[in-house]
């Protein structure tokens, strides 16, 4: 099978179950808090949101379980998860993504994350050793419209400066690839969180970080980046 070899000035990365292994424990979280509104919510509800900003979340399952509420409650609602996700979350990594971080660095390529988590949870689950990778960082926190709409990612390439056919997003998520591509940009999935059908939209799709590898071939554009 013919290798990838995109040229690139930068590569962008979500987080939750790209480069962090947390997903499982924002699930539990979600279905702790939403099972108190009498809402059983299944893992696709979860997982095929990743990347959304909390609060569009809370408004579209309250809608899809035929519920109403108010934005005052779905504030209390998203600030109880985020309480409950700080005690809850553990700290582990998609295997092979830190050596694959530290290997782009070392090319000269810039890192960028971008990300639907908000900021003040961003410090707790990222170190300070992978987190200093990242030339820019997007968060939930950081824009108006959270994925599927493109603003995270076209607010990434301005803070890079550069165009979107000079950067290749990593996603693993439908609502960040549909970011991605309405930004422009490249998008190669991982499916970490969900089956290959709901990554279609993405350039190619990979089972993991190793086979992402050993397909693409990352070089960096031009010597502009050297450090």
């Amino acid at each position: 099978m013919a290798k990838i070899k995109p040229k690139v000035k930068a590569v962008i990365f979500d987080m939750d179950g790209v480069i962090t292994h947390t997903m499982p424990d924002h699930y539990r979280c979600w279905k702790i808090i939403f099972h108190r509104y009498g809402i059983h919510v299944t893992h696709l509800d979860i997982y095929s949101r990743e990347g959304q900003k909390g609060m569009m979340s809370v408004r579209e399952i309250f809608a899809k379980y035929h519920k109403s509420i108010t934005h005052k409650k779905a504030l209390e609602i998203l600030y109880a998860k985020e309480q409950l996700f700080k005690k809850m979350v553990k700290t582990r990594f998609m295997v092979g993504t830190r050596n694959f971080l530290r290997f782009l660095y070392k090319k000269n390529i810039k890192l960028a994350l971008v990300t639907g988590t908000s900021r003040h949870e961003l410090h707790q689950i990222l170190p300070d050793y992978l987190y200093n990778l990242f030339s820019v960082v997007v968060t939930g926190t950081d824009v108006k419209n959270g994925k599927p709409h493109p603003e995270p990612f076209l607010k990434a390439l301005k803070l890079l400066k550069i165009k979107s056919s000079e950067a290749i997003v990593i996603e693993n998520a439908p609502f960040g690839i549909q970011s991605a591509k309405k930004a422009g940009l490249r998008c190669l999935a991982l499916a970490s969180s969900l089956p290959k059908q709901f990554l279609h939209e993405a350039d190619a799709v990979f089972l993991s970080i190793k086979e992402m590898r050993g397909r693409v071939r990352f070089e960096c554009h031009d010597q502009e980046f050297q450090r």
